[in-house]
């Protein structure tokens, strides 16, 4: 082997031993023609800068050296992101020329290290670096540190360095997105937001040059500015969008057909019009929370100084969001105040006391006349306190369990005659009530507060007891029967009606739009539902007082076998559609003397309850059978439903007492059942249990 021989593999050694790993930028200073490079061959390189370029290579942190008075540059794969298009001509450059751009910001520094010796740090320093064809902006923490050659001499500089870019924006755009959120929270109407916006958005102008709010009018054909940041004339921003037009200046238009961002450019004027005014801008559609409904349209400047990326296309639709979000909720604030003018209209002309509690502390938010005379109270005092404090009294006397009730389960609470002691002055007053709590819903069903409705029938009630005193056996045989009838006959259907009737003319003259929006309709929906309940009680109580005065009306032999044979032809579909069988047991003679609307309306309804109250895990099977005293006509319906327990026994002939309430009903049917057997002479038995079914035993008088 030559002498030459050995000289080229002892070159390729000391290359191999000096740049070893490394990964590319090791292969590239394997492969690099040093002979041709002022620093010469590495064989002739001190062994400190051999050593420093040999730790960078194997680093997986972001390293380099410029080594030298020309500071020439070495460095690992870690810090390639860091050049960008600057790789890979930087290796052996001069980082004079190779960082010219941002010199005036380090090479003080620098210089200093070479001459002097000393050390610097900095934490999130801002350079503006060419590595991507613009100057980028990005934040860096790093450590200059001074590099000696084999005398100790300083030879050149190290730096161990990280970009902080990406942390820096993200913290600073999602200050932004915090502000904004918290700040429009607060606003109550669109000029307020407009302002909160515009001081917010105008605080962060390097991610945001310029920026503009556009909302839509109602049938999507013009966009209106309500807010505009940064340095753009006023005169080059347009006051309204034409959402026809495709070719407008502002493409609004061919946004609203995509409902997806879109990304512009700007012309020149625009351009012009301010210093470092961005050349693109993006263009995002501001939609309804919850769907595709387009509301507006947030326009921003794309910075000059960053890389339009995924994390800051990101933000814009973040903070598009939070817009679009904070604009519905001022527009949903407006919306609400405006149906509570119109319905405060209707209420304050209803005549009966009408009040709205919302929440758990029962903070009133409406409250009519007719309701603030009942409190014996002035409007003033009472709107947005909470109603425990308004009439302390009434807590002590069980209202505000009967509120926590209805809050809880969602059910309706209707009073009759039910007494308020007030004490008004000094002095005790007791006042008698009708009234209906009905519970308020929001759009997921959960109960936030209550409507009620209430009458003062204390006057009527006074005037009812003084009647009774004068007759003490009606007093004993219709108690029942009075006390409904004036209530329910006398109080409660004319202004029930005349409830209804506002109703009705509350929804002819709301606007159309409004009538459609969803708050309304559920309100609505509530006060008709209260409505129809109030009316299905006054009927059932109608019956109750048409059963009293009728008793001994109409009454003659009736077989009451073809009685509940007809009456099973009328429950057919109910029978088909549940699979329920029924076994008979009827005897021959099965006659007695009775009205037959009466005993219609008694094996009706326990054919009813039957049928209605049947377990869900079982086909429903009942028994009907008849049998004969002398004195008595024995009808028994068995069946192996739901069942009560034992303790609700006495409860189940109760007025308005209702044990199981997943089916309608208005827990009265029972209770007329009785009542007609015992003005009848007879008697009703049950038997129950929990699960296992009801057996109903009714004493006819032969």
């Amino acid at each position: 082997m030559t002498s030459g021989n050995h000289k080229t593999l002892s070159i390729n050694t000391d290359l191999l031993h000096i740049f070893r790993g490394g990964g590319e930028m090791g292969a590239m200073m394997r492969a690099y023609n040093w002979d041709a490079h002022p620093l010469g061959n590495p064989r002739h390189w001190p062994d400190s800068l051999k050593n420093i370029v040999r730790l960078i290579l194997n680093s997986d942190f972001p390293m380099f050296i410029w080594w030298s008075q020309d500071l020439y540059m070495f460095h690992n794969d870690a810090y390639l992101p860091a050049l960008g298009d600057k790789h890979p001509k930087a290796l052996g450059a001069s980082a004079r020329e190779m960082w010219s751009e941002i010199w005036a910001d380090i090479g003080g520094v620098t210089e200093n290290i070479l001459e002097n010796g000393e050390s610097f740090y900095a934490e999130n320093m801002l350079l503006y670096l060419m590595r991507k064809g613009f100057s980028e902006e990005t934040y860096w923490t790093f450590s200059y540190s001074p590099a000696f050659d084999d005398q100790g001499e300083v030879a050149g500089m190290f730096c161990a360095c990280n970009e902080e870019t990406k942390y820096i924006l993200g913290q600073r755009r999602l200050r932004t997105l915090k502000d904004i959120s918290d700040n429009l929270s607060q606003a109550q109407t669109l000029e307020q937001l407009s302002a909160t916006a515009k001081e917010v958005l105008e605080q962060n102008s390097n991610d945001l040059p310029f920026s503009m709010v556009y909302l839509a009018n109602s049938i999507g054909s013009e966009a209106t500015l309500v807010c505009k940041t940064g340095c753009i004339k006023d005169d080059l921003v347009p006051a309204t969008i034409n959402l026809k037009s495709l070719e407008a200046e502002w493409p609004a238009a061919k946004v609203l057909q995509s409902l997806q961002s879109m990304v512009v450019e700007l012309p020149e004027k625009i351009k012009d019009s301010c210093p470092d005014a961005p050349s693109k801008a993006i263009i995002l559609p501001i939609l309804k929370p919850g769907g595709d409904h387009c509301i507006g349209f947030f326009i921003s400047g794309i910075s000059e100084k960053q890389e339009y990326n995924e994390a800051y296309e990101d933000f814009h639709n973040l903070l598009t969001g939070q817009i679009a979000t904070s604009i519905a909720n001022v527009q949903a604030r407006q919306e609400i105040l405006k149906r509570q003018e119109y319905l405060n209209d209707i209420f304050e002309q209803a005549p009966v006391g009408i009040t709205m509690l919302r929440g758990s502390n029962y903070i009133v938010d409406i409250a009519n006349p007719g309701v603030c005379e009942i409190w014996r109270v002035e409007k003033k005092d009472v709107l947005g306190k909470p109603i425990m404090e308004v009439l302390p009294e009434a807590e002590e006397q069980g209202f505000k369990a009967l509120l926590d009730g209805v809050m809880a389960t969602g059910t309706p609470f209707v009073a009759n005659e039910l007494p308020l002691v007030l004490e008004r002055n000094g002095e005790q007053e007791t006042l008698f009530l009708n009234f209906v709590y009905h519970p308020l819903r929001d759009d997921q069903g959960f109960v936030t507060g209550i409507i009620a409705v209430a009458i003062d029938i204390s006057e009527q009630l006074k005037a009812r007891q003084e009647i009774e005193s004068m007759n003490k056996e009606l007093l004993a045989t219709n108690a029942d029967l009075d006390n409904f009838v004036y209530s329910a006959s006398h109080d409660l259907k004319a202004p029930i009606h005349n409830i209804e009737g506002l109703v009705h003319a509350l929804m002819d003259c709301l606007p159309a739009d409004l009538l459609a929006s969803e708050d309304v309709q559920q309100l609505t929906s509530h006060i008709q539902s209260s409505v129809n309940r109030f009316k299905k009680v006054v009927l059932d109580l109608t019956k109750v007082a048409t059963i009293q005065r009728e008793a001994n009306e109409d009454v003659s032999t009736i077989n009451l076998n073809q009685v509940i044979e007809e009456t099973l032809l009328d429950f057919k579909p109910e029978i088909v559609s549940s699979g329920a069988t029924f076994e008979m047991h009827l005897t021959q003679e099965a006659a007695v003397n009775f009205s037959e609307k009466n005993i219609r309306s008694i094996i009706y309804n326990l054919i009813s309850n039957a049928l209605k109250y049947k377990s869900p895990v079982r086909t429903p099977r009942i028994t009907i059978s008849t049998e004969t005293t002398p004195e008595h006509l024995i009808l028994t319906i068995t069946d192996n439903g739901l069942g009560i327990k034992i303790s609700d026994k006495d409860k189940m002939f109760s007025m308005f007492k209702r044990l199981h309430d997943h089916v309608e009903g208005s827990g009265i049917g029972l209770y007329i059942v009785k009542k007609i057997i015992e003005n009848a002479g007879g008697r009703i038995e049950v038997e129950s249990e929990l699960e296992k079914g009801t057996t109903f035993k009714v004493n006819l008088k032969r």
